[in-house]
């Protein structure tokens, strides 16, 4: 009997000790949520936001039983711009004090926005008949009945085709405030803009529903397929990603993903080659771009534009013009089209139409620079060509190199060399020839007269020459073997 009495009383003391350790656990975990809540206001009323929230965080965690705790922290995620999260903080108030009026009448404004009218018009008639003064719930209510008729409107537009007409309707419901979180409204809106031809608006549109709409892998797809038909790649490829992180067994997004990937590492790879000018390897890449994507028109005329620049780079003058043609009629707006074609039309001494080019290219882009000096050089250049054109006096192309200026040359002072010819009309016409296939040899072989020449000045023209001077051609060689008047015979060296 002893000994059974002494196992009771320590068993009385055991759960004497738990008890105390109870209560004293208790009323700490008490004082705390008191702290929180006061560091809570205090934080709230200075505008620290996230500091606040995270004190009232503690104080739900250590008393989920205080509506007015919960009610704190949804207005803290209201100045947060976070209503999706206080939507269930203002339910759980209101379970716990159905006659909690407040909470009703912003869980109301919330739903209100989000378009559910039908829970959001209950919570406001609830309002109202607990307090029948209320003028705020009683003007959401008439709200709530505008937005019904707002719906039904929009509905009945784009069912029957008139989808500006739905935009109109669609604009007074978001924009005006009475409901700009809601996602249906959202989506029915860019769906219409998609068919008026305005996608950028229908991007602005879906953006916010990936975030209104839980789960929303269909926006995210939408998004991707836009950006990627404007030719965003870099967008679309981020956009699918964000579907399959919510579930990257999509097949829908995960096909997606797979083309835009393919897509847009052959764009970066083509542009990477072009800075590297590596030119030809760049074309071929940008043909391969044509083969992954043929039916969006943006990426076949991106395609074209790049392939007729690295055509230009190359000095295939005959492909580059053709190449650039075929994009230009693609693209008529399109200024760098009609830039590279002009260069290309220079290497072709065709300086009248790399002229209309660059006047052309001026009117879609007025303010590029490069534009603007490439007028200037092509007029130059077609001034000096009206004059004196050492290349085609030669016979060569801009891009010929030294050795092929000479070879040029020595053919045509053979042929014109004046004592080929007997009468002295013909003598005087091989004279002027032979002068000009000359300079133009003289200019051509030196890298500082052929550069002056090449950016529409001719080093030879005595109006260019310091001090100006008369009008008198002067003799390359700084002599005129013809000043005898007679006959005459002399030799000259190539260079």
């Amino acid at each position: 009997i002893t000994s059974f009495s002494v196992s009771i009383k320590g068993l009385l003391l055991n759960f004497l000790f738990l008890f105390l350790m109870i209560l004293c656990v208790f009323g700490a975990t008490r004082a705390e949520i008191e702290q929180h809540l006061e560091m809570g206001r205090k934080l709230l009323a200075a505008g620290q936001l996230a500091e606040a929230l995270s004190h009232y965080h503690s104080a739900v965690e250590g008393d989920s039983e205080n509506y007015l705790t919960y009610y704190k922290r949804a207005a803290v995620f209201l100045a947060l711009g976070k209503s999706k999260s206080a939507l269930p903080d203002l339910t759980r108030a209101i379970e716990l004090k159905p006659d909690f009026l407040a909470a009703r009448l912003q869980r109301g404004n919330i739903l209100l926005k989000q378009g559910n009218t039908e829970e959001a018009r209950a919570d406001f008639e609830s309002v109202l008949t607990r307090s029948p003064e209320q003028e705020e719930a009683r003007q959401q209510l008439m709200k709530a009945s505008e937005l019904e008729g707002l719906q039904e409107e929009a509905y009945a537009a784009h069912h029957q085709g008139d989808y500006s007409a739905a935009v109109a309707v669609l604009e007074r419901a978001i924009e005006v405030g009475i409901s700009p979180w809601d996602p249906d409204l959202r989506e029915l809106r860019a769906e219409c803009y998609v068919r008026t031809g305005e996608p950028q608006k229908a991007i602005q549109d879906l953006t916010p529903t990936t975030k209104l709409r839980n789960d929303n892998r269909a926006a995210f797809l939408k998004l991707s397929l836009l950006h990627y038909s404007l030719g965003q790649h870099h967008e679309s490829l981020n956009h699918v990603r964000e579907c399959l992180k919510l579930d990257q067994d999509d097949k829908d997004c995960f096909n997606h993903y797979k083309q835009v990937k393919k897509l847009s590492k052959q764009l970066d790879s083509a542009e990477e080659l072009i800075l590297e000018e590596r030119y030809q390897d760049a074309i071929d890449k940008y043909e391969s771009v044509m083969k992954t994507e043929s039916d969006v028109t943006f990426y076949t005329n991106l395609a074209k534009e790049r392939i007729c620049f690295c055509f230009v780079k190359l000095n295939l003058v005959s492909e580059a013009i053709d190449v650039c043609s075929e994009a230009h009629q693609r693209d008529p707006r399109n200024a760098k089209i009609l830039r590279d074609r002009a260069e290309a039309y220079i290497l072709n001494q065709d300086y009248e139409k790399a002229v209309e080019d660059y006047q052309e290219a001026r009117e879609f882009d007025g303010d590029s620079n490069d534009i603007k000096e490439g007028l200037e050089r092509a007029q130059k250049l077609l001034k000096v060509s009206q004059k004196r054109d050492y290349y085609k006096i030669l016979g060569v192309s801009r891009s010929a190199n030294k050795q092929e200026i000479i070879k040029a040359y020595r053919k045509l002072a053979q042929q014109w060399h004046p004592d080929n010819f007997q009468s002295e009309a013909e003598k005087k016409e091989a004279e002027k020839k032979f002068i000009d296939i000359a300079s133009a040899k003289e200019v051509l072989t030196d890298p500082e007269m052929r550069q002056k020449f090449d950016s529409g000045e001719d080093p030879l023209d005595p109006e260019n020459q310091q001090g100006g001077g008369g009008g008198q051609r002067q003799w390359p060689f700084h002599f005129n073997p013809f000043d005898s008047g007679g006959s005459f015979h002399f030799k000259f060296e190539y260079n």
